[in-house]
């Protein structure tokens, strides 16, 4: 089964409601998470973000050269530190870099870089080189792996979305989508142990439909013991961080949760469109955070911000095109607090890209060895761990 026929498949199959592959093996049934036992939330930025304008080299000549059209004047970027700063709207991101809980990574992205959309999500989903193909993500690969021993765990992980997530997808049905956790209540009388045919195709569905009435059952319980704290924003990521941390606080215990963000592709009236969805962002997750904290959570919760490439370094004139390298965000789960990679260098660039500098797969590797405690080799990746992020 291709990847596009099993996304049609698994959408179609749940009426919507759920969308993805099921996710990571559960931690435990304690009645409070403690240090050491850890879980992951991916806030998936789709369109490429502009990463110059979101991490700003405020103090290159060469950023105001390059982009007379959208750069950030110095008066207004915040956080300086180093001869870069955030973007305005990110006012959040800077005050939970000064309170030591956000870390920067510079200029992360791969070799041989693709400029589709499609294309380059794919990569980071599945952890391959950009000339290889996998119809296994590399979250699916890991929990496949974690959950071999105690047979398939519906909701080992959880993605918060209303469109599967190759990254997710493995052999078993490890993980599961949900758009509204609160209308996801389906219940089936059907015998678990009955095969469909001797087909394994329609088994492994017989495997989502059992796993949509577990992790159903698992989620509603979770949501039952927990609340939320603080009022967030009445915006869809703002709504899906709060379901995520419902599901923390109600020991629903999955390793790993995704989301996502659309809107990043700012080939024009860049200004304006950034803004509004980088204030998203900012007080989406700062929201987030603070709900963590609060619930004394934080040290327990790593949150990793990404985009599948960044933006050329020159504007277009209202806007930036496809690029290559960008920063990553890593909040929480007792990271460093710092800035991690060089300043981007603007007067060596690939034909008119930044170089990247670290390979994102180093960062999935930290993420497995520090806080899933698995062997990154197991599911392929090669790279070194990124040193000093946590």
């Amino acid at each position: 089964m291709n990847r596009r026929d099993f996304l049609t498949l698994t959408g179609t199959f749940t009426g919507g409601l759920l969308v993805l592959p099921e996710f990571l093996h559960a931690f435990g049934s304690q009645n409070n998470l403690v240090v050491g036992e850890q879980c992951v939330v991916f806030v998936q930025l789709n369109g490429g973000n502009d990463g110059l304008n979101t991490f700003i080299p405020y103090d290159n000549p060469l950023y105001y050269e390059l982009r007379t059209k959208i750069a950030l004047k110095k008066d207004v970027v915040i956080g300086q530190n180093s001869g870069m700063a955030f973007h305005p709207s990110l006012k959040d991101f800077a005050q939970m870099q000064q309170n030591g809980d956000l870390t920067v990574i510079q200029n992360v992205g791969y070799p041989e870089p693709i400029r589709s959309h499609f294309r380059s999500q794919e990569i980071w989903q599945t952890a391959v080189d950009s000339n290889k193909y996998s119809n296994e993500g590399w979250l699916g690969r890991y929990l496949d792996l974690q959950c071999h021993d105690h047979g398939h765990e519906p909701t080992a992980g959880i993605n918060l979305d209303s469109i599967d997530n190759l990254a997710l997808k493995g052999t078993e049905p490890n993980s599961i989508t949900l758009k509204d956790p609160d209308r996801f209540k389906i219940k089936s009388g059907n015998d678990q142990n009955v095969k469909l045919s001797n087909n394994p195709q329609l088994d492994f569905v017989r495997k989502v439909a059992n796993s949509v009435t577990e992790g159903s059952e698992k989620i509603q319980k979770a949501l039952a013991e927990s609340k939320s704290e603080i009022s967030y924003p009445k915006t869809e990521l703002s709504k899906n961080l709060e379901w995520i941390s419902r599901l923390i606080k109600g020991n629903l215990n999955s390793k790993v949760y995704y989301t996502s963000l659309n809107g990043f592709d700012t080939h024009d009236n860049q200004l304006i469109l950034h803004k509004i969805k980088l204030t998203e962002l900012n007080d989406a997750l700062f929201s987030f955070y603070q709900d963590l904290k609060q619930a004394q959570l934080l040290q327990n919760v790593t949150i990793v911000v990404f985009s599948e490439f960044g933006r050329r370094v020159k504007d277009n004139g209202n806007g930036t095109d496809h690029g290559t390298a960008a920063p990553m965000f890593i909040i929480g789960g007792n990271n460093k607090g710092t800035i991690l990679g060089k300043n981007p260098n603007l007067a060596d660039l690939d034909g008119g890209d930044l170089k990247y500098e670290i390979d994102f797969r180093s960062v999935y590797a930290s993420l497995l060895k520090e806080k899933m405690s698995f062997d990154y080799s197991k599911i392929g990746i090669s790279n070194m761990p990124v040193s000093g992020l946590f």
